[in-house]
C-alpha cells in the first residue's frame, strides 16, 4: 500500500501532485498529448481550406471548423481527464500504469464524462449569473465529480452529489488548489505565447496573431498545445489525490484497502 495513503495537508497534497507528475512525466504528458494531437491537427487543417483575405467563405470555414474543433475538444478533454484519473489511481496505490492501459480502462466512460462535464459547466454558468461567486462555489463543490464518475462508475447526478459530500468541510483548500493551478496555467500559457507574438513582429497584444500569416497562427496553436500538455495533467492529478484524501478522512479508505490487501492472499490460498 502507498505510504502517502493517509490524511494529507494542502501542502502535502500539492507536493504529492508535483512529485507524481515529475516521476511519471512521460505517462501523464503522454495521456494528454496523444488525444490533443487530434485537435491540433484538425485546427491546422482549417488553414488548408481558407483563401486569402477577409471574405465570406473564410468566415464560414472558420465557423464550421471552430464548431467541430470545440466538439472534438470536449471529447478529447474528457478522455484525457478520465485516463489521467485512472493513471493517478494506479500510481498512487502502487500499481503499474501505462498510457494505453489507462485509455483502455476508460473507453466506455468517455461519453459519460463528456455529459458530466457539460452538465457541470452549464450549471456553474447559470449559478455564475448570480454575481459570479455562487458559480465559483458550485465549481468547487463539484471538483471531485470526474474522479467519482471514473473510479466509482456513477451517473452524472450521483457523481455530483457524491462530490458535494466528499468535498464538504474542505472546500477552502480545494479553492486554493484551483487558484494555484489557474495562475500556473495562465503563466505557462503566456510564457509560451509571448515569444510567438514577439516573433510575429506585431505590437497589437493578444490580437496580433489574428492578423498574422497562417504560419504564425499554427505556431500559436502549437504553443497552446504544449502548454495544455504541460499544465493540463496537474489539476487532474491534484483533484484525484484530493478524492482519495477525502475518502481516507471520511470513510477510512486506507483501512479498507489494507484489509483488502491482507485478505486477498488468504482468499487465493484458501481451499476450494
Amino acid at each position: 500500500m502507498a505510504t502517502a495513503l493517509r490524511p494529507l495537508s494542502t501542502g502535502e497534497l500539492l507536493d504529492r501532485a508535483f512529485s507524481l507528475y515529475r516521476s511519471h512525466f512521460v505517462l501523464f504528458v503522454g495521456i494528454y498529448a496523444l488525444p490533443h494531437l487530434c485537435v491540433l491537427a484538425f485546427q491546422c487543417l482549417t488553414f488548408a481550406f481558407q483563401t486569402r483575405g477577409p471574405n465570406v467563405p473564410n468566415v464560414l470555414v472558420t465557423l464550421v471548423f471552430g464548431l467541430i474543433a470545440a466538439l472534438l475538444s470536449m471529447v478529447v478533454v474528457a478522455a484525457s481527464q478520465a485516463a489521467t484519473v485512472i493513471a493517478v489511481s494506479q500510481v498512487h496505490l502502487d500499481r503499474p500504469a501505462g498510457v494505453g492501459d489507462s485509455f483502455s480502462k476508460v473507453k466506455n466512460q468517455i461519453v459519460g464524462v463528456v455529459g458530466l462535464s457539460l452538465r457541470v459547466g452549464i450549471l456553474v454558468g447559470l449559478w455564475s449569473l448570480l454575481f459570479i461567486v455562487p458559480g465559483i462555489l458550485k465549481a468547487i463543490e463539484w471538483s471531485l465529480a470526474v474522479p467519482v464518475k471514473v473510479l466509482e462508475d456513477k451517473t452524472a447526478g450521483e457523481a455530483m452529489s457524491r462530490s458535494s459530500d466528499l468535498s464538504r468541510g474542505n472546500r477552502g483548500r480545494i479553492f486554493v488548489i484551483w487558484f494555484l493551478f489557474f495562475v500556473l496555467s495562465i503563466g505557462v500559457s503566456m510564457l509560451l505565447q509571448w515569444p510567438v507574438q514577439i516573433a510575429a513582429g506585431s505590437a497589437r497584444g493578444l490580437t496580433a496573431l489574428q492578423h498574422a500569416g497562417a504560419g504564425w497562427q499554427v505556431a500559436s496553436l502549437v504553443a497552446t498545445f504544449v502548454s495544455q500538455c504541460l499544465v493540463g495533467p496537474l489539476a487532474t492529478i491534484a483533484f484525484s489525490l484530493v478524492y482519495y484524501d477525502e475518502r481516507v478522512r471520511k470513510e477510512a479508505f486506507d483501512l479498507q484497502l489494507m484489509m483488502t490487501t491482507i485478505d486477498a492472499p488468504a482468499l487465493q490460498g484458501a481451499p476450494a
